[in-house]
């Protein structure tokens, strides 16, 4: 009897069934140690990693709720009477965006794209309008921006500054490169480009775009602590007039 049942033939399986199996296996598997790795897990291998990765649904709703109310709070921010509103003091200003990732809207992202601010920790000399004031107002939890020195001015071209050459960066190292695109303006070293952004002179547009977004240097800790609110209420955003010297200083 016993060599009977041991000689009977397996049942068949078919392929397609095996393979489903091995999926489900997997993805038990897959999701088992997502949860026991949980979001802050140890050091985790690349295997690990692609894992850790896969957003949980609750993480998705978060992330829309979040973006919801940030484009309220922009609206509100925009419907701000202008007494409310800080007198700007200098025609030129520079903008550093310190925030913003996935709790942004589009439609603050998108500012912000216009703002040529598509990094965090990029920074951009902008010419003090009324468009531009509105735009900071709209997304100031995300920016700090104030009066830069002509110090500052000059070493952050210096250091920081790029020419945008056929979609390539390249540094302002070589004069020729500067009056083959601005010399028509009069503009032909890197003196004549610091001399027109410190003044806002009459092609400080044409210069701005010459150049590229500038990259500054991660801020050491404590430097900024994250927190969304006015610079003015204790907080790391919006106008620091004169005291956006005091970070540029820090992060060039």
């Amino acid at each position: 009897m016993m060599a009977e049942e041991e000689g009977q033939p397996l049942p068949y399986v078919s392929e397609i069934v095996l393979k489903k199996r091995k999926i489900r296996d997997e993805l038990a598997i897959t999701r088992r140690t997502q949860l026991e790795l949980g979001k802050y897990g140890a050091k985790k291998s690349k295997k690990q990693s692609d894992v850790s990765d896969i957003k949980r649904p609750e993480q998705f709703i978060k992330e829309f709720r979040d973006k919801e109310l940030d484009l309220i709070r922009t609206k509100q921010r925009a419907k701000r009477p202008k007494s409310m509103i800080p007198t700007i003091k200098s025609n030129l200003l520079f903008i550093i965006r310190i925030q913003g990732k996935n709790d942004m809207h589009p439609k603050t992202r998108k500012i912000l794209y216009n703002l040529r601010l598509r990094k965090v920790f990029s920074g951009v000399f902008v010419k003090a309008t009324e468009g531009v004031i509105d735009m900071l107002q709209k997304v100031e939890p995300y920016v700090t921006y104030g009066y830069p020195n002509l110090k500052n001015v000059k070493e952050l071209v210096y250091k920081k500054g790029y020419a945008r050459i056929d979609k390539k960066a390249v540094p302002l190292t070589d004069n020729n490169i500067i009056e083959q695109t601005l010399g028509k303006y009069g503009i032909i070293c890197v003196e004549d480009i610091i001399h027109e952004i410190a003044n806002v002179g009459p092609h400080f547009k044409e210069v701005v775009l010459f150049m590229g977004p500038l990259m500054l240097s991660k801020p050491e800790d404590g430097l900024l602590r994250g927190k969304k609110q006015p610079y003015r209420e204790g907080g790391d955003a919006g106008n620091r007039e004169d005291e956006i010297n005091d970070l540029i200083s820090k992060m060039n």
